[in-house]
């Protein structure tokens, strides 16, 4: 297979060069090196243009991201994006629009097209125009530089101008639906403005603009929150946030500050789009600063940043897969949600849960439209992160583990100026920084208590800190990363779980009460509700069990103690069978969530070849709300239960419902929340994994809720650096490879139903 990467990357190159050579290499290629490669069969293809941004194809390097279009008998089209693109009043804006015309223009109507996102070399190419003039655009954004490349070539000369467009151009407030972009900041009693970004007139030839910011919602934030005591002014992460880019190539002159065009008809044209985010920074700051990434990215040869950047994609794909036969579209809907992990995961924030760096404008809205704001919800944030230690994907799973670490000394101090004592909690919503939005905590309180969010859906709703640690724990066993586990995971851990031991009283006889509490956003009142019990039933052990050098004894010894005075799992009668509950107490439902199943997923006390999976069975059974779209966990409940039939018919209608509007079939939703919806692909991984492979400490259950009649080649990853690789085929396994080797004698495999 590597050989034919190698041929097929030389003749990618030589289609930017000389289009008809390349089509009679490429054949002679195939016809050499055999099979195909399988992930081709999951690229996304296009025989048509688009109409709008809502047929935009998704593309990143983990940081900056693009969605790329070609309008119909128009232009090359793209958004451009960064996970750290924050405006003052806390939204995730694009850094900006660019159109690419050509002339003569190949994308006339009525003329030949193809736009190809082509997965293994994580790009997009576009072939148009008349045969014996067509032209080949190639789109890439580096894998290991903040740079976008755009290449063409055709058969004849032609011209090329780029044009940088700017939506943002005066201040003032968010009007009609672009306000739910703001979430956070909508009822500020103080005018909240959203403002200008500035193009320069650089002296050379390369467009340059940016947006800096000169407000910020974080000091009213603080002051709201009674948490100004805390922090300084120049904690502020958003006043001086600056953020944008240039444009450039070779032979490419500016006509305008917002435009560039080729000095002369050329058969091969080259732009460049440069990205930066600095925080704070002046202008001049920024300037600098962007001459030094600018240098950085033209220092590497291109044909070694092509080279490294293919090298990049060629290992990500290597390191695991999941190829159903005859279900095309749940292959295929399995690997672009990876790939859109990928091109937004690997940045300085965690992946929005909804539409990741993707969203596109709407009628009536901008590109910065975002239904639910800025905020991460945790039970939304996680899902796009539970897919990956099977993934081997241990590298997009950084962000996530540091945004939380970063706010850990804030949120220890907020813990001890709201309830006097020590540890550390999260609310369920939270800024990038670490408080709540003041739209969740309410500006105006009626009396409340500092310490309560007055929004009653998530008030007392802290349990996300113990599922944090839970994944945490998770990835270490993966990876064995002692350092990762020294810094992040037993610290935040520590006081995740001092806070639980501080935080509530204890009964007669001496088991912790959990009251007043709530049951996720479903059961606002709740006494010893399932998430925190099954929660910390799962980590405490797990905790305990960490090498000795990770923990001290006194932490040892207090979550021993904590374990011997967590409640029982809740438990209630149905239809006289014992099943699963959402508290020992609860009531006054308010949400379509089950809680209750938090005991499977995710925190995995019920299962397969575990006790009672059979409470755990019946209380999927009778769970009040059925349902697989969006963060509805019902795929990745019923795989962990062996539930086969189940599991298969959600996982094929997840990755076959996309059609809200959206081109592109990975761009789901919006379901709940918004487009593309991370949440719903993010789910269908993990329950077309858990269907093939879980593991249970050392063991492995290969095939534990997988359909006999569903054939699969497939790598996977599991605790303790370990891979499993195998093909099933007819009814038999035809090849099954563990590496280490000695791990084989951990694998059981089980019968598919």
């Amino acid at each position: 297979m590597t050989a034919m990467r190698t041929t097929i990357r030389l003749t990618g190159l030589l289609a930017v060069l000389y289009p008809a050579l390349a089509a009679c290499a490429a054949a002679c290629a195939l016809a050499a090196a055999g099979p195909a490669d399988p992930l081709d069969e999951s690229n996304v293809v296009w025989d048509s243009p688009s109409k709008n941004s809502a047929g935009s194809m998704p593309l990143g390097n983990g940081d900056v991201g693009l969605n790329v279009w070609v309008e119909e008998g128009g232009d090359l089209v793209f958004y451009v994006s960064k996970t750290d693109a924050w405006d003052g009043l806390m939204r995730l804006l694009k850094v900006g629009r660019v159109r690419v015309q050509l002339s003569p223009n190949p994308f006339a109507a009525g003329q030949p097209f193809r736009q190809t996102l082509r997965l293994r070399q994580g790009e997009i190419e576009i072939v148009a125009g008349p045969p014996a003039e067509a032209v080949t655009v190639r789109i890439w954004v580096d894998a290991n530089l903040p740079v976008v490349r755009i290449e063409a070539a055709g058969a004849k000369p032609f011209d090329v101008r780029a044009n940088l467009e700017v939506w943002r151009t005066k201040a003032g407030p968010l009007e009609g639906k672009n306000r739910d972009a703001a979430r956070g900041v909508l009822n500020s009693p103080e005018p909240m403005v959203a403002t200008p970004d500035t193009v320069l007139d650089d002296p050379g030839d390369r467009l340059v603009w940016f947006h800096r910011n000169t407000t910020s919602c974080w000091p009213i934030t603080m002051k709201v929150q009674g948490l100004d005591g805390l922090v300084k002014p120049s904690d502020d992460p958003l006043l001086g946030r600056t953020f944008g880019g240039a444009i450039a190539g070779e032979n490419l002159a500016k006509e305008s500050p917002t435009a560039l065009k080729s000095k002369q008809p050329a058969r091969q044209h080259a732009i460049s789009i440069y990205a930066l985010t600095l925080a704070p920074a002046t202008q001049e700051e920024w300037l600098a600063e962007l001459g030094r990434v600018i240098a950085r990215a033209n220092s590497v040869q291109p044909e070694k940043a092509r080279a490294e950047h293919l090298a990049w994609w060629d290992a990500f794909w290597d390191r695991s897969w999941i190829r159903v036969s005859g279900t095309s579209l749940v292959t295929q809907g399995y690997a672009l949600q990876r790939f859109i992990n990928a091109c937004g995961g690997r940045g300085a924030m965690p992946i929005k849960f909804n539409g990741s760096i993707f969203t596109v404008d709407i009628p009536g809205t901008d590109g910065d439209y975002r239904r639910w704001g800025g905020c991460f919800w945790f039970q939304n944030t996680r899902l796009a992160y539970w897919s990956m230690p099977a993934c081997g994907d241990y590298d997009l799973m950084q962000p996530l583990f540091k945004m939380y670490a970063d706010a850990l000394a804030f949120r220890k101090a907020v813990t001890r100026l709201y309830y006097s004592h020590d540890g550390a909690f999260y609310d369920e919503t939270i800024c990038f920084w670490g408080t709540p939005c003041n739209d969740d905590y309410r500006w105006k309180r009626d009396g409340a208590p500092a310490s309560l969010l007055n929004n009653p859906y998530i008030m007392r709703y802290w349990q996300g800190g113990i599922e944090l640690t839970m994944m945490m724990l998770d990835y270490f066993d993966h990876t064995g990363d002692k350092a990762l586990a020294a810094k992040q995971l037993v610290p935040l851990a520590d006081a995740i779980l001092t806070f639980y031991d501080k935080h509530y009283p204890r009964e007669a006889d001496g088991r912790i009460r959990f009251e007043p509490a709530q049951s996720l956003e479903t059961w606002w009142k709740a006494v010893n509700p399932m998430p925190e019990i099954a929660g910390l039933r799962a980590v405490l052990p797990r905790l305990i069990a960490l090498p000795e050098g990770l923990t001290t004894a006194a932490q040892r010894e207090q979550w021993k103690r904590l374990l011997a005075q967590v409640p029982p799992v809740p438990l209630r009668e149905e239809g006289g069978k014992k099943v699963l509950a959402a508290a020992q107490e609860f009531s006054s439902r308010h949400n379509c969530e089950n809680p209750e199943l938090y005991a499977i997923f995710p925190y995995r006390l019920y299962g397969v070849d575990k006790p009672d999976l059979q409470v755990a069975r019946d209380a999927f059974e009778v769970r009040i709300v059925k349902g697989s779209a969006g963060w509805q966990q019902d795929p990745v409940q019923s795989a962990l239960l062996g539930l086969a039939d189940e599991a298969a018919k959600f996982v094929t209608k997840r990755f076959s419902t996309h059609d809200r509007g959206s081109r592109f079939p990975a761009f789901w939703g919006p379901n709940f929340d918004w487009v593309p919806d991370q949440d719903h692909g993010a789910n269908g991984m993990m329950a077309l994994q858990a269907m093939l492979l879980q593991a249970d400490g050392r063991k492995l259950l290969l095939f534990p809720a997988w359909p006999k009649t569903w054939d699969v080649e497939f790598k996977l990853h599991a605790p303790l650096g370990t891979t499993v690789e195998g093909v099933y085929r007819g009814g038999k396994l035809q090849r099954l490879s563990v590496t280490p080797p000695e791990r084989a004698k951990d694998v059981v495999q089980m019968e598919p139903q």
